[in-house]
């Protein structure tokens, strides 16, 4: 009797666990618990730490917790990024990542530790935002084919242009500018957006690029010239300013900074759908639109593949860091 009660124990306790299993829910089915963390890679105050606390704010509704946007600034955001590659893939750890750290660092800093590819799950274009060719009220150039007028009138080198550092967004749209145009305005690079301004007001630097959202306010208070935004169309946040490519000369300028939603790589199926699907209703929502657009982006469209988007960009962008000659480093 006891040889034959110990196999049926057996298989009456594996039963058990098996039907307790079945039972069980999803390990994700009620992803989130608890509260997300979204990852700003830059301090606060900057266009991609508000991107983030709007979009935050949108996301905490849609996933009933909140969502703690937390600031890990260094390095050109890579820090913060390199944080949420590393961090656990289960969905609590999210990174609001831009341009710069996600398609730009690893060209130009041999230091980066993460593969912006390999290491992250896309999971949304969440916005975008054109830049901003300034000129100082000094110079005497109000308009973009005045601009080109001048350069091309002059020895290379003649005058020069300001950005927030080297390899950032705003250097490179700048470049971009220089190859479109067969002009060559000198870069100089700045520690930062608030120097930069101070410089163009003065007169000390000719002409300055700048995040529509950083260059608008000294333009409306008529501190500075706005000569165009870098994106193909005039943007709806500033309708009033043209487009750099209805010049002559400028047609090729089409470059922004844009703002993605990603996870470690390795995020479950059924947690990225439900953030895929959180970001998608929260693009649809007008009240998010508004917002987005009195902070100087414009949304991206639903739908739209955020991993072939990321690649199209870094063609882009490799294009220009080897035509601009800045070497890994």
């Amino acid at each position: 009797m006891k040889s034959v009660l110990h196999p049926l124990r057996g298989a009456l306790a594996a039963l058990c666990a098996f039907s307790a299993l079945a039972a069980a829910p999803s390990a994700h089915a009620e992803y989130p618990e608890r509260a997300v963390s979204l990852v700003v890679g830059y301090p606060a105050g900057g266009s991609v730490d508000l991107t983030a606390r709007l979009f935050g704010e949108e996301l905490a509704k849609r996933l009933g917790q909140s969502v703690v946007v937390e600031n890990v600034g260094g390095a050109g955001g890579t820090i913060g990024a390199q944080r949420v590659a590393r961090a656990a893939p289960d969905g609590y750890t999210l990174l609001l990542g831009s341009t710069n750290e996600m398609v730009i660092a690893s060209m130009i800093n041999n230091a980066v530790k993460y593969d912006s590819v390999k290491d992250f799950s896309p999971l949304g274009v969440i916005a975008s935002q054109p830049m901003l060719l300034a000129a100082s009220k000094n110079s005497g150039v109000k308009t973009a084919a005045e601009y080109l007028q001048k350069l091309r009138a002059s020895a290379p080198g003649s005058f020069n242009y300001g950005s927030s550092g080297v390899g950032t967004t705003l250097h490179l749209a700048g470049e971009m500018i220089n190859q479109s145009t067969g002009t060559r305005a000198e870069h100089v690079p700045y520690r930062g957006v608030a120097p930069l301004v101070t410089d163009l007001m003065s007169g000390q630097l000719d002409y300055g690029m700048l995040v529509l959202s950083s260059g608008l306010p000294q333009v409306r208070a008529d501190k500075i010239v706005a000569l165009g935004v870098t994106e193909k169309k005039r943007s709806p946040v500033a309708p009033d300013l043209p487009a750099l490519a209805e010049t002559p000369g400028f047609e090729s300028v089409d470059i922004s900074v844009w703002f993605a939603l990603y996870g470690p790589a390795g995020l479950p199926e059924p947690v990225a759908a439900k953030l895929r699907s959180a970001l998608a209703d929260t693009l649809k929502s007008e009240q998010f639109r508004a917002k987005m657009q009195e902070a100087g982006g414009v949304l991206s469209q639903p739908g739209l593949d955020p991993a072939a988007y990321q690649a199209e960009e870094t063609k882009k962008y490799g294009a220009l860091v080897k035509a601009a000659k800045i070497e890994a480093q």
